[in-house]
């Protein structure tokens, strides 16, 4: 396996258009944080609602385009729309979701997100770059069918009643919940709502949001985990597949992301069984031995011979720990141990440091590269994997089976 040299070549390549990827990040960035005000002022459906309009204007102006200039613009605009809603859907699962199906339904929106990456990465096969127009036309449709499905879904009951429309909240909760909606809307969680309600018209400081031990381990936790090495694999695997003699890389690599759907299926079926901390502990476990090996077979001269194998099987083996915590867990963690007067804010700031972050690895990784080689890359993401493996189990609380009420007041005593 050409290793370094080789990717280096890649990544140089990729670099000539990084703009285009580069821009929809930072769109995100923004689009992430500027969701929660909206949210908490016009509601979470509606607001949800509204990302549907920067997702299909981004898609048309960059199908439409004449320049790089204006694809880029549609990038930016396509990219506010995925940070709105990128903040805005784990913030609403979490609170139409009933208590015991918290953490699965919460699950089922990281595990569409890759079914999702696996319809790109099928439409990069059918459809040839040359036809670039027409895969964003298709980017198109998606925002439709949102807006589609958003005229019969229901406002956050928890969202309607801290906003004191208690019978549209009961009638929001008994279509969610069924007859005993009410009941669950007031008993499991929903005080705190309103006391957070009705403490919203003061402002949230910046110093009150910093300061809440769940808004810093949320940010925390989606920091370490784009510093765990997850960029790198998935923008870079089938560079990986192509230099271990694999013909159709492209397809490898829908291969290996179908391979984390369906294991993001089983975690959403653990998520409420086995919790959160031992799905993240698990998680990072495996992400971590798998870059440890990978580290192994691409800088050990002994190993060289099966350098392909490893590095092939590690890919493979990372992305289905990721799957199975590091990918689902954060998003439906950080609204689950962030009081509702920040629930919003703190969604937001979290998916905030998600894109910056993933920003900030797709722009290091090249020098990074270059400075160590790919093995010293890879050892520095299995010590951030064992790092977040030992916050996971100092910091982070169990929230499987707690109402958001019974979740808000754990917190507190910590």
């Amino acid at each position: 396996m050409r290793a370094r040299g080789d990717l280096r070549n890649e990544l140089e390549h990729r670099r000539d258009y990084s703009p285009v990827v580069s821009s929809l990040l930072a769109g995100a960035a923004v689009g992430s944080l500027g969701g929660s005000g909206l949210a908490d002022s016009l509601g979470r459906k509606a607001t949800l609602l509204l990302t549907a309009i920067p997702l299909l204007a981004g898609a048309l102006l960059a199908a439409t385009a004449s320049s790089l200039t204006s694809i880029v613009a549609g990038r930016v605009v396509s990219g506010i729309g995925i940070g709105l809603a990128s903040a805005l859907v784990p913030l609403y699962i979490s609170e139409i979701a009933p208590t015991k199906v918290r953490g699965s339904l919460g699950s089922i929106n990281q595990l569409v997100i890759c079914i999702g990456i696996v319809a790109a990465l099928v439409v990069n096969v059918v459809i040839p770059a040359t036809s670039w127009r027409t895969m964003f036309y298709l980017a198109s449709l998606p925002p439709l069918l949102l807006a589609l499905g958003l005229t019969v879904t229901p406002e956050s009951p928890r969202w309607l009643y801290s906003k004191g429309r208690t019978q549209e909240a009961e009638a929001a909760a008994e279509k969610l919940w069924g007859p005993g909606g009410p009941a669950e809307l007031t008993e499991a969680g929903s005080k705190t709502d309103v006391e957070g309600g009705s403490a919203a018209q003061e402002p949230v400081s910046m110093g009150e949001l910093l300061s809440n031990k769940g808004v810093k381990i949320g940010c925390g936790i989606f920091l370490l985990q784009q510093f765990s090495g997850i960029n790198a694999i998935v923008y870079f695997s089938s560079s990986v597949f192509a230099q271990a003699g694999i013909t159709n890389a492209a397809l490898a690599s829908a291969a290996v992301q179908m391979t984390n759907v369906l294991m993001t299926m089983v975690a959403a079926s653990l998520m409420d069984r086995a919790g959160r901390k031992q799905l993240l502990t698990l998680s990072f476990s495996g992400m971590g031995l798998s870059m440890l090996a990978m580290a192994a077979g691409l800088g050990l001269k002994q190993m060289s011979g099966l350098s392909s194998t490893v590095a092939i099987m590690g890919t493979v083996a990372y992305v289905v720990s990721f799957a199975l915590g590091a990918g689902p867990v954060p998003g439906l963690l950080v609204p689950e141990i962030t009081p509702a007067r920040l629930r919003g804010r703190a969604v937001s700031l979290a998916l905030a440091t998600h894109w910056v972050f993933n920003y900030a690895i797709g722009q290091l990784f090249l020098p990074a590269l270059a400075a160590v080689g790919v093995s010293g890359v890879y050892l520095f993401f299995a010590l951030i994997c064992a790092i977040t493996v030992v916050f996971t189990n100092t910091q982070i609380v169990e929230t499987k089976g707690r109402s958001l009420d019974e979740i808000e007041k754990l917190m507190a005593t910590k």
